[in-house]
């Protein structure tokens, strides 16, 4: 089924839908189909939080600092037209819309965990499409190690860099192999609809095994290296967030632990659940890190 951006399903059909075809495919035992995008083998069949929860809690300090504040501020973010600059060692670097890098007719629907190291936890319905896809437009070339990424930097649509909490603009980076993982994606949309400025519009990176302040938002930039490139938690307290970043309820954050954590929506005092290595993707990722520390590199 082709996805078009006018496609835009309550929230409870989609989960009855859900629900429907969750039974059918139980019968039968076939993959899982995304609404809204191609089938993916890679969504988990736990049930995603409500868009309302999903868009009115979020970190984006671009737009404040409290959890509500993304949702109040973003209006004025301006997200179309919008390109990707792709640069670094890569064959075909330049300036790529978003609709080039991500077209409607290749959008697949992943259903993942978000585990944030604040120690809360949501289940968000993406749509995008797998990074390594649009890294291989741009020509990866052999000396590439790492993919470094940067977010819109710009005060009058993005209130909260006015502040100095970060060193703007926002880092992030991944290690080639990570990058290029089945799992990693650049979403557009969530919900069956134009991902929401709170969200990370236009365009922002999904890794559901690493700490949610490793998906980057509102991606501008996007720049093969052979060095391990600066990212922005790790730049203002490298105590306290690594470069991995790897979901691990083995490590404990300095100031709190995150053996458990709470999903959100199960109320401010709902019962907490176990926090799972890798965030639950370990099967699919943990031989990317075969031999390391992953104390010491957290």
């Amino acid at each position: 089924m082709k996805l078009t951006w006018s496609d835009v399903t309550p929230e409870a059909a989609y989960l009855s839908r859900r629900a429907f075809i969750a039974a059918g495919i139980a019968a039968v035992a076939t993959p899982a189909l995304g609404l809204g995008g191609k089938p993916s083998a890679f969504s988990t069949d736990e049930k995603p939080n409500s868009l309302q929860e999903i868009t009115n809690y979020n970190n984006f300090y671009e737009f404040g600092t409290g959890k509500t504040d993304p949702a109040q501020n973003s209006g004025s973010l301006k997200t179309s037209p919008w390109s990707v600059q792709i640069d670094g060692l890569v064959d075909r670097p330049g300036s790529y819309g978003v609709e080039d890098l991500v077209p409607e007719a290749a959008l697949e629907e992943r259903i993942y965990r978000l585990r944030c190291v604040e120690a809360w936890s949501m289940v968000i319905p993406w749509l995008g499409v797998p990074l390594s896809g649009v890294l291989d437009k741009a020509g990866v070339q052999s000396g590439a190690k790492f993919v470094a990424f940067e977010t819109l930097h710009d005060p009058e649509q993005m209130p909260g860099q006015r502040s100095r909490i970060i060193d703007w603009p926002y880092r992030e980076g991944l290690r080639l192999d990570e990058a290029m993982h089945p799992l990693t994606i650049l979403a557009t949309g969530l919900y069956g609809r134009v991902l929401p400025n709170q969200n990370g519009a236009p365009i922002r990176l999904v890794v559901p095994w690493k700490y949610g302040f490793k998906s980057i938002k509102s991606i501008v930039r996007i720049t093969l290296t052979d060095k391990q490139p600066p990212t922005s938690w790790q730049m203002l307290q490298p105590s306290e967030y690594g470069f991995y970043a790897n979901v691990n309820p083995q490590v404990d954050h300095p100031r709190w632990s995150q053996a458990t954590e709470r999903r959100i929506g199960s109320g401010l005092f709902g019962g907490r659940q176990d926090t799972l290595m890798f965030n639950g993707y370990g099967e699919q990722v943990a031989g990317l890190y075969t031999g390391m520390d992953l104390a010491k590199n957290y």
